[in-house]
């Protein structure tokens, strides 16, 4: 195509000038209205008189032009953090998984997956977004207003794929911002085509994000879908990781590593929790050179003494004192990508049932670190730790890990694949994993974790802490 525009995947799109013409599914422009959509007045109805009949009240348009997107000249635009073919391959595997399962559409509101599809990276998770994945043609990417507008910063997608709603449907309580995304769907001809599917139209039901107004707001503005659970569909894609996806996560552990050695060397008599987490959060932001640090989806957790018996406690202004285990699970974290790591500190000389547990733990994760390769079922993982544990009267109630990879708050993990025992999924190379080893008893508790990879013929730790408890 000529005249600055590009064929990518079948569809022509003309591209801004100094765009990055990266595109993936693009519709030609000349098929959008500039609102995004069709000719014809309309009328803003009352949300007091009749919240019900609410859909897309003016005003209605998209986000205003770019100025000059182009990283060269605007360093305030990211590069894109994959090749294009990359993200094409993603949509293309997405896309696969929607046929399989006879999805018309997709709805993705989990923000890490929404970053995976498009690269868009914002604190805007809190008030609803959603990507709108056909089954073919080009993916609308629909944002609060305000976000929408400089969205090009960081996501590949051409701006006529991105569309803000009005402020007027922020925190509302008789109207909702999917209200004005099922209207703009409706005017661009497009809830037909998916309503047409054998299964319905596929919905993160589990995401954090997704709220039952979000829901309903769907239900009564396109009353033709029927919504159902798409099963984590993209977090099931995302599972095995690239070759880049993987480096960034070697960047991460670096992050991880200057993180965790500075929560060490902060724990000490007469410190207090927080200080130790501020010390934790600026080594999470400084990074190690050029594997700076990115916002975790945890902040540091920080159980001490007694309080270690219960894995998920943050600070206080709780001083440290002499005797004092600390459990310190933190994540490095290098363009959304995650490695976490968990380690027990002691103040003093460990107490024996410390040292028990140090022993019991030591030798469980090395065995299923032996056993860890392509091909074995998680289950067999899950039976090896808790087989270790039974040699030292000991059981672990809880999965031993969880995949990771891309983060948003509040959570590192994919909500996909567990270690335990009826997991049915066989490990393959590129997957990677928090194994977290907590053992939490009563009035204490011990924990160690690793981020590994799958390798082509075992596994590869992220990190090179020792797997032991740390004494200062």
């Amino acid at each position: 195509m000529t005249d600055g525009g590009q064929v990518v995947l079948g569809y022509a799109v003309p591209l801004p000038a100094g765009h990055r013409g990266q595109t993936i599914g693009a519709m030609p422009t000349s098929s959008v209205p500039r609102d995004g959509l069709t000719d014809g007045p309309s009328v803003a109805p009352d949300p007091v008189r009749d919240p019900d009949s609410v859909r897309d009240p003016d005003p209605v348009r998209d986000p205003d032009p770019v100025r000059d997107p182009d990283p060269v000249r605007d360093p305030d635009i990211r590069a894109a953090l994959f090749p294009m073919p990359e993200y094409a391959q993603r949509l293309a595997s997405v896309r696969e998984r929607m046929d399989r399962q006879g999805l018309g559409a997709l709805l993705v509101v989990d923000p890490a997956n929404i970053f995976y599809l498009t690269g868009y990276d914002a604190w805007s998770f809190y008030t609803p977004q959603v990507l709108f994945v056909p089954l073919d043609g080009p993916m609308l990417l629909f944002l609060r207003q305000m976000d929408a507008r400089g969205a090009f910063r960081t996501s590949w997608l051409p701006q006529e794929q991105i569309l803000g709603y009005p402020e007027q449907y922020v925190h509302q309580p008789h109207i909702h911002p999917f209200d004005w995304v099922a209207g703009v769907l409706r005017r661009r001809g497009l809830i037909a085509p998916a309503a047409a599917a054998s299964a319905g139209v596929g919905l993160e039901m589990d995401a954090h994000f997704f709220t039952p107004k979000a829901y309903r707001a769907l239900l009564r503005g396109i009353p033709e879908w029927t919504l159902v659970d798409s099963c984590e569909l993209v977090n099931w894609v995302r599972a095995v990781k690239s070759a880049a996806e993987i480096r960034y996560l070697r960047l991460a552990s670096r992050v991880t590593t200057v993180s965790m050695r500075a929560a060490i060397d902060a724990i000490e008599p007469g410190v207090a929790q927080n200080q130790v987490a501020a010390r934790i959060a600026a080594a999470q932001a400084t990074g190690d050179g050029e594997a700076w640090g990115d916002f975790p989806a945890i902040v540091p957790m920080l159980p001490t003494g007694g309080s270690a018996d219960t894995p998920h406690l943050t600070w206080s202004d709780r001083v440290l004192r002499e005797g004092d285990a600390v459990s310190v699970e933190l994540a490095g974290v290098h363009r959304r990508y995650h490695v976490p790591l968990a380690r027990t500190v002691v103040i003093g000389t460990p107490s024996r049932d410390l040292l028990r547990l140090e022993e019991a733990v030591g030798a469980g994760l090395q065995a299923v670190l032996d056993v860890t390769a392509p091909g074995v079922p998680v289950r067999e993982l899950s039976r090896t730790w808790t087989r270790a544990l039974d040699r030292y009267g000991l059981e672990k109630p809880s999965r031993l890990g969880y995949s990771i990879g891309i983060g948003y708050p509040p959570d590192w993990g994919e909500r996909t694949i567990s270690i335990r025992a009826e997991d049915e999924t066989v490990l393959a190379e590129n997957m990677t994993f928090h194994l977290i080893c907590g053992m939490w008893m009563t009035g204490y508790g011990y924990e160690v974790s690793e981020s590994i990879r799958i390798t082509a013929t075992g596994v590869e730790a992220f990190t090179q802490f020792p797997r032991l408890l740390v004494r200062t």
